[in-house]
């Protein structure tokens, strides 16, 4: 054993051996031996070795940008210190490995690791001008390591996995923004799109609910379907009904369920088809294009009678412009758009906007039954069962009300039995006014049935005189 002055002993003469070194033996060659001895190490060693840096010449590389996301995941349960940011586009919190930091990762039963390498860079090297100095100061770069037998299935299948897991962490991770036209452009500053609707609080149709949920998963995942029928990937939506059935609130669940941008357009303020053509192509990609009240928002001609109009010197959106820019060649240069028209008058809209491939999708928001009205109360009331459900089911089946309707009832300052009973009361009076508006019409048509009958009747009597 070595007491402590022999080890101390020990270490002072190999650091004095070093300092030697490194004064008489020039960089150089010591860089060389250095540099021999690893290769020399690695003709043995069955690792492999695959270095990532950071930069790209002045470029970021997207490979380290994929990698620090997807490690960010699995930072906290693999390593013992970790980097916390978060910025205002994102939702959650994002983690990063430390310098030095060691993650371990399965893929396909093959077991790789990840190292971040820091090295500090000379700042009297770096150019003052340069708009990365600060960032190229630490030259980072990550090394992953694993068996070499695994080469081939890590670079061919393992790193275009990180590459896609980062794309959805990222996609995921991003706050929802909702854009709106002016001038002719899209904002510059979109705002923050803080609408709490979600599937688990919409109340509608449970099976009309699910339905929709399946649609909007299947456009997610079919985009290798719509490049091989030679399809945009895209899907129009209609949604129709009476004002007041949750046509806004279905738009804010989609976007909140896809984590899409949602692009609300203005068409009264698109001076022409060409403004109309550069908005679209302006929209990123995995976004909701929203035309609200297609029917009375500006007046699209039929197409027969298309053609540009002149107002106040500007030539107004036709349908022939809007067609071509939802569904023509230009609709083909984004990814996963999902458009959506809205109107509480589907009769009044041209057929040639609600053919498949344009509106692929037509969603009657009808009024509110039994299945959205307990939504509805769990929203409202934080209930899911009460004696009084019974009487209300059987008055829905009686009246027509809309979700905005119930749901101002429900709002009252009062416990929940008080609430449901004053909607009794509200869906009642509903019944009694409905009863009455029967009531007259019977008396009316029974009395235009009469006169019918009596004037029939006299010309039947004056018919007979005349053969007399």
């Amino acid at each position: 054993m070595f007491d402590s002055k022999t080890l101390l002993s020990a270490m002072a003469s190999i650091v004095l051996v070093r300092n030697i070194t490194n004064e008489v033996i020039p960089h150089e060659i010591l860089n060389f031996v250095q540099s021999g001895l690893h290769h020399f190490c690695r003709q043995f060693s069955a690792q492999f070795t695959i270095v990532i840096e950071e930069f790209q010449g002045m470029a970021k590389n997207q490979v380290f940008e994929a990698a620090e996301t997807y490690l960010g995941t699995k930072a906290t349960v693999s390593t013992e210190r970790v980097k916390v940011s978060k910025s205002h586009d994102h939702k959650k919190l994002s983690f990063n490995i430390d310098r030095g930091e060691e993650v371990s990762d399965d893929f396909e039963g093959i077991r790789v690791k990840w190292k971040l390498i820091c090295i500090q860079e000379d700042g009297s090297r770096i150019r003052h001008n340069d708009m990365y100095a600060s960032s190229m100061s630490e030259i980072r770069s990550y090394e992953l390591t694993f068996h070499k037998k695994h080469k081939n299935k890590i670079i061919d299948s393992y790193l275009p996995y990180v590459m896609e897991m980062a794309k959805q962490i990222k996609e995921a991770n991003m706050a929802i923004k909702i854009h709106s036209n002016d001038y002719g452009c899209w904002s510059h500053e979109p705002v923050k799109f803080n609408h709490p609707m979600s599937f688990n609080t919409l109340a509608i149709d449970e099976e009309l609910q699910r339905e929709i949920m399946n649609d909007l998963d299947n456009f997610v995942k079919a985009k290798e379907f719509y490049r091989r029928t030679g399809k945009a990937w895209q899907r129009g939506y209609l949604l129709y009904g009476p004002p007041g059935t949750g046509k806004s609130s279905l738009i804010a669940a989609m976007a909140n369920y896809l984590n899409y941008d949602i692009y609300d357009l203005d068409l009264t303020d698109v001076q022409d088809n060409k403004i109309l053509k550069q908005l679209i192509l302006g929209m990123s990609n995995r976004s909701i294009l929203v035309i609200e009240d297609i029917d009375c928002t500006i007046n699209l001609q039929n197409r027969e009678e298309d053609k540009d109009v002149v107002d106040n010197g500007y030539n107004k959106v036709t349908l022939s412009g809007l067609l071509n820019a939802v569904d023509g060649l230009w609709s083909c240069c984004g990814e996963e758009h999902i458009i959506v028209f809205t109107t509480n008058h589907k009769d009044k809209l041209d057929p040639a906007l609600l053919r498949p491939g344009r509106m692929d999708k037509q969603i009657h928001l009808s009024y509110c039954n039994f299945s959205a009205l307990k939504q509805l109360v769990v929203n409202y009331l934080c209930i899911t069962q009460h004696e009084l459900f019974e009487e209300i089911e059987v008055l829905l089946g009686e009246v027509q009300v809309t979700p905005a309707e119930i749901a101002e009832e429900l709002t009252k300052d009062c416990d929940a039995t008080e609430c449901l009973e004053d909607l009794i009361k509200s869906l009642q009076a509903k019944k009694m006014i409905k009863e009455d508006i029967n009531n007259e019409e019977n008396v009316k048509e029974e009395h235009e049935l009469g006169s019918y009958e009596e004037g029939t009747a006299a010309d039947s009597d004056t018919g007979s005189n005349t053969n007399t």
